[in-house]
Parts: C-alpha cells; structure tokens; sequence
C-alpha cells in the first residue's frame, strides 16, 4: 500500500537522520576530550583562567547532546513515560547549567563582541525554543511539544555544526575574521531551523495533496 511506504520511507528517512546526528555528537564529544583532557594552559588557551565556567559549560552541554537523541526514539515515550520525562528534565537541566556557564565565559571573554553577541544569541534561542516546548507539554499539546523540542536539540547541535563549518570556511581560502565567526555560529542554528521549517512546510503539502487526491477520487464501481 503506498501509505505503508510512504510511512517506511519516513521512518527510514529519520533513522538516517538519528544516525547522523549521533554520529556527528560522537565525532564533536572525542574532539573537545582530546582538546581539553590535559589540564594545561597551553591546551586551553584563552580558556585557562576561565576553566571553571567552561567545564560548566562543557558539562552541561555534554549532557544534553547524548540525552537529546534518546528523546526522539519513535517508540520511547508510549512505552517509557516516567522515564522519558524525567531524561527529558536530566536533559534541560543540563542545557540550563550551558546555558548559564555561557553567561559567565561571555561576561569575562575578551573576545570581540560580534563573536560574544553570536554566542549569546546561540544560547538565547535554545532557552526560546525550550521554553516553547515545555509550555507545549504543560498545556497538553504533544505535536507542539515534539517540534520545539526537536528545535531546541537542533539548537544544542549548534556547537557541533559549527566545528564543521569553521575548518570548511578555512579550507574555502577565506580568513576566520571575528565577523567571519559570528557568522558563523549564526548560521550554526540558524540553518539547520530553517531546514526544519521547510521540511515540514513540505511534509504538511505533500499530506495535503494526498488528502486532496483522496477526496477527489472516483468511487468504486
């Protein structure tokens, strides 16, 4: 029947997505151990004397990208609810501690303040996005819920797109200007809601069409 393909091309279309996703968390968790397992200002630059709030940040952060994957498996929240709910505050708690640890390294960075308001706006839209699904699941609406979460992790991924993109950017021949970097890590959330957005504008035309076809056929003799 084309709704069960359609319904498998979906299901196989997210779990590519969750694979690739966890995959990049992986890569981006293994590349910050490596940077900042030696307790030493040559490995954390800038970051010495302000390790506290970066470990913070860090630690925050870490959490909320291996706890973010495991809130979209299909199947987990019917069939787990008390402990979806609870990796689901494990996960904004988390992202909570980022989040004000972010406030700290920008109050004391002397980076310049493209980079500093970038980064702030990075935080900013991940308070936004969470707050948004959380007042979605108090008032009992699940689809809303669902969508802003799925924003909010795609948020949390910020860091994670942004370690490609800067390398990328290098590699393209063009300078990492402090204006090049807070666009950077601009477009390191940005891009990824914008896909998000056009993906279910496209979902919601796709079952619109169907809907409309199916309306119209003729009948059966």
């Amino acid at each position: 029947m084309p709704s069960s393909n359609s319904r498998a091309l979906q299901r196989l279309g997210w779990g590519l997505l969750w694979l690739a996703m966890a995959g990049l968390s992986v890569h981006f968790l293994l590349a910050i151990h490596a940077q900042y397992e030696r307790v030493d200002p040559e490995h954390y630059t800038m970051y010495w004397a302000r390790r506290g709030w970066l470990w913070l940040h860090i630690g925050g952060g870490v959490l909320g990208i291996v706890l973010g994957p495991l809130q979209f498996l299909t199947r987990w929240p019917k069939a787990r609810p008390r402990l979806h709910r609870w990796l689901g505050r494990t996960y904004i708690g988390g992202m909570l501690v980022a989040c004000a640890a972010a406030v700290g390294l920008i109050a004391t960075s002397p980076a310049p303040a493209a980079i500093t308001t970038a980064f702030a706006g990075t935080a900013l839209a991940w308070l936004v996005t969470a707050l948004v699904a959380m007042i979605g699941i108090r008032h009992g609406n699940i689809t809303r819920h669902r969508r802003w979460m799925t924003r909010a992790y795609l948020v949390t991924l910020a860091p994670v797109l942004f370690r490609l993109l800067l390398p990328a950017w290098i590699a393209s021949g063009r300078a990492p200007t402090p204006d090049a970097i807070a666009l950077l890590l601009w477009g390191s959330w940005t891009i990824p809601l914008l896909l998000h957005a056009l993906v279910l504008a496209a979902c919601a035309g796709w079952r619109s069409a169907r809907s409309s076809t199916a309306t119209g056929a003729a009948p059966l003799p």
